[in-house]
């Protein structure tokens, strides 16, 4: 196989990120809603996304109990249109967005994967 043939290295990925990372402005992501991170930890990556709904803030681990694939078909599409759950655009699986807990959809009774983030000083930040 030539090198041009090579398939591309797959990305390492963690699941954890360390305290203190400023992520943005809490008024970058608006009540409620979403927003979606990529933070790069050393040489892999971590994906997450924070919600926010009635002042506060809840991050989460992007991938779905169900399947392991990300949550949001779309950037920064982690809730549904009103705003009230989160919605796993590839099976349908809806989640509150304070407790991560699967409200419906092929992993209800599951939980998303916690993301330790806080809100404070007007700025998002890993807890």
């Amino acid at each position: 196989m030539s090198e041009a043939a090579e398939a591309p290295a797959e990305r390492k990925r963690v699941w954890k990120t360390p305290p203190g990372v400023a992520l943005c402005a809490e008024g970058d992501i608006a009540d409620p809603g979403s927003r979606g991170f990529v933070l790069q930890i050393g040489e892999a990556f971590f994906h997450g996304f924070v919600v926010r709904k009635d002042g506060q803030v809840a991050g989460w681990v992007d991938r779905c109990p169900h399947a392991g694939f990300p949550i949001a078909m779309e950037i920064d599409r982690y809730l549904t249109p009103d705003g009230a759950l989160i919605l796993c655009g590839w099976h349908g699986a809806i989640f509150e967005p304070l407790t991560g807990e699967c409200k419906g959809g092929p992993c209800a009774g599951g939980r998303l994967t916690p993301w330790p983030v806080t809100a404070s000083g007007g700025m998002v930040r890993t807890a």
